[in-house]
């Protein structure tokens, strides 16, 4: 019993050591604390050999291997994905806690209020059902800007609603129908056949252009707009330019339009192949495509 107690006492030193050991030398606080440093050291090995420190050790590398940007809830999804360990949310929170690490918070949008284009406006078909039950039957479209220095670039994206793929991209230093028509060019080109696919947008002049209400039907597809000043109706596709900008682009300095234009290239692949969405069953936009049509 002595022995027991004389051993739990010892263990406390040990913990002790380690808690102020950042600022004093191990040689020293053995030495105050009446311990041997071997004993010291072996005790620190048996620590960090338990489950909550393996633990702990592989949430810090997968942390890290995504450039500390990704919250707890996130870092379950690559932890899943990378290792095959689904490990509970709470406990990817407690030690991120621990560990002193956070997600990087994202900024809000400032959203935009799209006045109504002297031009041509559809009707709102897709009036917020953002869920599709199978790929090319409902899309979703806008451009969304990034300022280098005094200059801006574009990016054109098209959405599809059943799996959150970026189909097709197009980036430019003009946000008009030209950058939309080479956008919609690519993804026809990619998805073949795209008849009744429902494609929205807001009311930004691209859209109201008569080169964009003609190029659609021609396709078989059903143009859809969301209502003046209604920012939500387009949120799925803002959700996207959110987590582009968050992930792939603040955490950098960027100091040129060719880097800004790689990163986005370079976020858009890791997004569509790499990067798991719970809504999806845990898998990557691609993923789910390729589940869905095997």
């Amino acid at each position: 019993m002595l022995s027991h107690l004389e051993g739990g006492k010892t263990q406390a030193k040990y913990a002790l050591i380690r808690q102020v050991n950042e600022n004093q030398t191990i040689r020293w606080l053995c030495q105050i604390f009446g311990v041997s440093r071997s004993g010291y050291y072996a005790w620190l090995k048996r620590q960090e050999a338990t489950p909550e420190a393996a633990d702990a050790k592989l949430v810090h590398a997968i942390y890290w291997k995504y450039n500390g940007i990704y919250g707890y809830r996130q870092l379950q999804l690559f932890l899943w994905q990378d290792c095959g360990i689904w490990m509970n949310h709470k406990k990817v929170l407690r030690l991120m806690q621990k560990l002193r690490i956070q997600a990087r918070v994202r900024k809000k949008r400032r959203y935009r209020y799209t006045a109504d284009a002297a031009g041509l406006v559809a009707e709102n078909v897709l009036n917020q059902h953002f869920k599709a039950d199978k790929p090319n039957e409902k899309w979703v479209t806008d451009i969304t800007q990034y300022r280098v220095g005094e200059r801006w670039l574009y990016l054109s994206a098209v959405k599809d609603l059943f799996n959150n793929e970026i189909v097709a991209y197009q980036i430019g230093e003009h946000p008009d129908k030209e950058l939309v028509k080479q956008t919609f060019k690519k993804a026809f080109r990619k998805r073949k056949d795209v008849t009744g696919v429902v494609i929205h947008s807001d009311r930004g002049a691209p859209y109201t252009s008569h080169l964009y209400h003609d190029m659609l039907p021609k396709v078989g597809a059903q143009i859809s707009m969301s209502r003046g000043g209604n920012c939500y109706d387009n949120a799925s596709i803002e959700s996207f330019f959110s987590h582009l900008k968050t992930e792939g682009l603040y955490p950098y300095s960027i100091r040129s339009l060719d880097e800004a234009q790689r990163r986005i290239e370079q976020y858009i692949r890791f997004y569509n192949t790499k990067r798991p969405q719970r809504k999806l069953n845990k898998l990557t936009p691609v993923e789910y495509r390729r589940q869905f049509i095997s």
